[in-house]
């Protein structure tokens, strides 16, 4: 019992001095952190080449909605060629691989294999331009500080938004590698949308690459349909906010339909937006009923309404405010 209370009334005394330590001015007031001479440009830079060209694996936690799923990554490159791959470490048990603008989802109890198209992603840890100067209309970046991710040194770096038509962002860097140990998505108030975090990461001369194939029948490859251009769509932004642009369209059927759906995606080289236009009789039942229901899952917002014959949804990682924005500038071109 007199250790117990020895350890309690020692506690409060050891937070002080340790806290006072940890605050305290060097004793040469000309020296600074050496986080205060990395640029938080050239840093992000650096990691968009290590996240292309290094072989590194390890296990990731993603938070989304409250739920926490643990997952093993991994991350092959050889000669130009990548291969990012995730398995699952619970139920629904499944293997995501990407590699060349295609993804492939190997579901372990049925065997059936998913295949989408998505040559605008570049992976599934945080989407960065190679130009890290495209976000400078729309954000500003800061390095703020280090910290230590699982147990490694790594640079804390903020993506503030200019406005708030977008969620801001910080991104823990390793400082060794320069790959993200750890990447949170803020929503306008502040609040953690969406977290990712390394509990361990390893870089390795090479990583093997896999071929993604189901061990039975089932296979459900999405059509493949090359980049068009949005001149052919249905529907014209008249307007599209400040920093974002058209980076991809195509027209291909969903929802096993034979009917085309019309597939936009406007980006500000971080977060995305997909708008989706369908003719009435093959979209599903409009999710909203009223003019100004944005609805919600995790940091995705998405909204749907009737344009004549169609329905347009838009969805994408950023506020109800810009998801609305742009489903207004969105009308039937005039043929």
């Amino acid at each position: 019992m007199i250790v117990v209370k020895w350890f309690f009334l020692i506690l409060p005394v050891f937070l002080t001095v340790t806290a006072s330590a940890e605050n305290a001015l060097p004793t040469n007031t000309k020296a600074r952190p050496a986080w205060q001479a990395v640029d938080g440009k050239q840093a992000l830079a650096k990691m968009a080449h290590a996240m292309q060209t290094l072989n590194y694996q390890g296990t990731v936690a993603f938070l989304r909605d409250g739920k926490l799923e643990p997952m093993k990554y991994s991350h092959a490159a050889n000669r130009g060629r990548e291969q990012e791959r995730l398995l699952s470490l619970n139920s629904p048990l499944r293997e995501v691989v990407r590699e060349t603008g295609e993804v492939s989802c190997l579901y372990k109890a049925t065997q059936q294999l998913v295949i989408d198209q998505r040559p605008f992603e570049r992976s599934f840890l945080i989407d960065m331009p190679n130009d890290i100067n495209q976000l400078d209309a729309a954000y500003g970046i800061e390095m703020v500080g280090e910290e230590n991710v699982a147990m490694l040194p790594a640079y804390v770096i903020a993506i503030k938004p200019k406005d708030n038509l977008r969620y801001a962002r910080k991104v823990w860097l390793g400082r060794q590698w320069f790959l993200p140990l750890k990447v949170v998505v803020y929503d306008l108030e502040g609040a953690v949308l969406e977290e990712l975090v390394f509990t361990e990461l390893d870089v390795k001369d090479a990583l093997p690459f896999i071929d993604m194939k189901p061990l039975a029948d089932g296979a459900l490859p999405s059509q493949k349909s090359p980049s068009g251009s949005s001149a052919q769509a249905a529907f014209v932004m008249t307007a599209i906010p400040k920093g974002f642009k058209e980076v991809f369209f195509d027209r291909k059927p969903m929802h096993e339909s034979e009917q085309p759906v019309d597939h936009l995606l406007l980006s500000d080289g971080l977060a995305s937006v997909s708008v989706y236009m369908e003719h009435k009789n093959n979209a599903q039942p409009l999710v909203n009923n009223d003019t100004n229901g944005v609805q919600s899952v995790d940091a995705v917002n998405f909204f749907s309404h009737s344009l004549g014959d169609f329905q347009l949804t838009v969805m994408g990682e950023v506020p109800s405010e810009t998801i609305r924005l742009i489903a207004d500038n969105a009308k039937l071109r005039v043929r």
